[in-house]
């Protein structure tokens, strides 16, 4: 109820900041961790044994295909009450591989707004990667390449892997973008012990985001993922710079809108009755300029309509998931989707 009652009292604040009368394009740009999209086909070379038909999670074709159906209804709905479209662009975390995307995208709820698809597979041990998705006559990919992160175990002094950072650069109707997609380390073993992982993350990023501006005057980037850390970690506030008072004119750092979100009590998922805002989305002061000829940034929002939110049980309240206590609950995901509107003004 808390979380419903900030958004209805943000929107009215959003739309009058507008010029009254004015009309605007829009375009939603979104991240998704669909906890684990995985087909029913064991890959030897993953740890993916447990979602199989004779695994221990009895995943079946039959629960894959509620999955797919359950994830494509939730990706068409994000922004659709605005830009009354779905996302023209949107993050995936905790895909397989790339069939079960192009599954995704062939499902009647989004077949027809015809996605494309960047993705690759990365290393980690439990086979899962990130995505990018993007409608395809209205963002046209110019580049695009996977960056791994390299961290060493502080316990076993090992190599440990996990998901790529994936950087995609394109046009969207008309203006250059640069998006960077990630799934930062988990918090395995306890928060404190897991920060180095998940700031190396940060420091990937951010030499990411550097070479992107090296190449580009005032970069418009926008940094997405599942961080594994709330905006108030060292990881975003500090080493990405990512705070709630940023300025068209500044220079280095991200605006990061789930901030305030955050102090207000707001989160993506919950643990042990306490809320977490691990999926951000930041953006970049180029993007902050309403004055620019451009699309620039309007508002973000966590996508948690009734149905993705557990009514009932021991976790009520709470995102409504696909896999709870060894057996198909038959939810969508863990987390709640989050979102962000570019808009430009429409000049008759």
């Amino acid at each position: 109820m808390k979380q419903l009652l900030f958004f209805i009292l943000l929107l009215p604040l959003c739309v009058s900041s507008q010029k009254k009368g004015s009309k605007y394009q829009v375009h939603t740009i979104a991240f998704y961790n669909v906890e684990n999209l995985f087909d029913t086909i064991n890959n030897p070379n993953t740890f993916d044994d447990n979602r199989t038909p004779e695994g221990k999670d009895h995943w079946t074709q039959a629960y894959y295909q509620d999955k797919l159906g359950k994830i494509s209804k939730v990706i068409s709905g994000i922004g659709s009450d605005v830009a009354k479209i779905p996302p023209s662009i949107i993050g995936l975390a905790e895909v397989e591989n790339r069939q079960v995307v192009e599954d995704l995208i062939e499902h009647p709820n989004l077949k027809k707004w015809d996605y494309g698809i960047v993705h690759f597979d990365s290393k980690d041990t439990r086979g899962i990667d990130v995505v990018l998705m993007y409608r395809r006559s209205l963002f046209t990919v110019a580049s695009y390449k996977k960056h791994e992160l390299h961290i060493i175990d502080s316990q076993t002094n090992l190599r440990q892997y996990t998901r790529d950072q994936l950087v995609v650069s394109g046009i969207l109707d008309g203006d250059e973008i640069n998006i960077i997609v990630n799934h930062w380390p988990s918090r395995r073993g306890g928060e404190a012990r897991s920060n180095y992982k998940r700031e190396a993350a940060a420091y990937l990023t951010k030499h990411l985001v550097d070479s992107i501006s090296r190449n580009q005057h005032k970069p418009k980037v926008i940094v997405m993922g599942d961080f594994n850390d709330d905006p108030i970690n060292k990881s975003l506030k500090k080493i990405l710079n990512a705070n709630d008072k940023v300025m068209a004119t500044d220079t280095v750092g991200f605006y990061n809108p789930m901030l305030r979100m955050y102090k207000k009590g707001l989160g993506t998922l919950a643990y042990r009755d306490r809320w977490n805002l691990f999926d951000q989305i930041l953006i970049s002061p180029a993007l902050l300029n309403s004055k620019s000829n451009g699309f620039y940034y309007w508002k973000s929002g966590i996508y948690n309509p009734n149905f993705l939110t557990n009514q009932k049980g021991k976790y009520k309240g709470y995102p409504f998931r696909a896999y709870s206590n060894g057996r198909y609950a038959g939810g969508y995901s863990d987390h709640y989707p989050v979102y962000t509107f570019l808009i430009k003004e429409i000049v008759e």
